[in-house]
């Protein structure tokens, strides 16, 4: 199969936006998600909580379920947050909200305003992975959390990419690969304490009967997953 044409992240959620779903939509963001849920604390109630790279809202509408009082969504996509509006709105949740256009490494968020962030498979968008986590160092209060995932380094060194269709033609959104060792050398540097660490495989069960992907995917994680602490 041809590789697909490769985009920034921008340009090519502003052509995915209008067909995102609010879930995960497939096998690896179904091992990721599970990953992300395991880490997630089980009641919210009471806490802020920041969603940076909130896409069509899947883990805002998480938090919500799960109690948490005040909610922001950030997003470099407006496409995608109005997608993000358009399913909040739908499941009622319309109190404690916001929704802003930002980017990872500038973020409309004031000092030490969250007790929870996260991050769903979004640094890979980005070049610097120190900056994105400096930020979020930033934003979350002393003792707080920040749960991020990533497409596993193994995926983009096996020529796998994040694609999708738009008016008949392929299209995939630049990644950049982070490896284990870049996350250990940027946490330790800005004083984030790395408590957990998950590598999801993929369930068989979710790979629809007839999908065409690589059979490698059954043997190697798909995801690489943090829970980190602001010392």
């Amino acid at each position: 199969m041809s590789c697909a044409t490769e985009l920034p992240p921008a340009e090519a959620y502003a052509l995915w936006a209008h067909s995102y779903p609010a879930h995960a939509h497939n096998p690896v963001m179904q091992a990721e998600e599970r990953a992300m849920l395991t880490l997630m604390p089980a009641d919210l109630h009471g806490q802020n909580v920041l969603d940076v790279g909130c896409g069509s809202g899947r883990y805002l509408l998480r938090a919500l379920r799960r109690g948490a009082a005040r909610t922001i969504g950030v997003d470099l996509s407006t496409a995608m947050l109005r997608r993000a509006f358009a399913e909040l709105t739908a499941c009622h949740f319309d109190a404690g909200i916001g929704l802003a256009q930002g980017s990872m490494t500038s973020l409309p968020v004031l000092d030490a305003w969250a007790d929870l962030a996260i991050c769903g498979l979004v640094i890979g968008h980005l070049d610097n992975l120190h900056g994105a986590l400096r930020e979020l160092h930033r934003v979350i209060r002393p003792g707080g959390i920040a749960l991020c995932s990533d497409v596993h380094p193994i995926g983009p060194a096996l020529g796998w990419q994040r694609d999708f269709r738009y008016q008949g033609q392929r299209y995939a959104v630049r990644h950049t690969q982070h490896l284990y060792s870049h996350w250990h050398a940027a946490c330790k540097a800005l004083g984030w304490v790395i408590e957990d660490v998950l590598e999801p495989m993929l369930d068989p069960a979710d790979i629809p009967a007839d999908a065409h992907f690589d059979p490698t995917a059954l043997d190697v994680p798909v995801a690489l997953v943090f829970r980190l602490r602001r010392a």
